[in-house]
């Protein structure tokens, strides 16, 4: 009988799954600035009022992704202000999504934005150089 020598073809090794879920953090981070878009957009008495909402909420995120939470962030904190601010961004994003009525889905996308954010700050940090 032979052994097995690995997971097989099915299974990416390490590296495969960092990158994966690097792309999907990636693809979070726009899901939220659209959601928050979405939200401020739909959200607001007047026209004029759905227009300053639904620019400045997503913008709002960028500038404190920008400053606090992005990879070469200007001010970049210590890792609890850095899940400070993904916490902020990424669940008021699923806030907004149950604020337009999807509540489900609000807590289906929080859930996916955790594990994610999750994975990624273990991976970052246990790789040789990470914070």
């Amino acid at each position: 009988m032979t052994e097995a020598k690995g997971p097989g073809p099915l299974v990416p090794d390490g590296r495969a799954w960092y990158v994966a879920n690097e792309i999907l953090a990636f693809l979070l981070e726009l899901v939220a600035l659209g959601l928050l878009c979405w939200w401020g957009f739909a959200t607001g008495g007047g026209l004029a009022l759905r227009v300053l909402l639904g620019v400045c909420a997503p913008l709002l995120a960028i500038v404190l992704w920008g400053l606090f939470a992005a990879p070469r962030a200007r001010l970049r904190p210590a890792l609890p202000g850095v899940l400070l601010v993904k916490a902020l961004v990424l669940g008021g994003s699923a806030a907004a999504l149950y604020g337009v009525g999807h509540p489900v889905a609000a807590v289906v996308v929080g859930a996916v934005m955790v594990a994610n954010t999750a994975l990624a700050e273990t991976a970052r940090r246990a790789a040789p150089g990470g914070d």
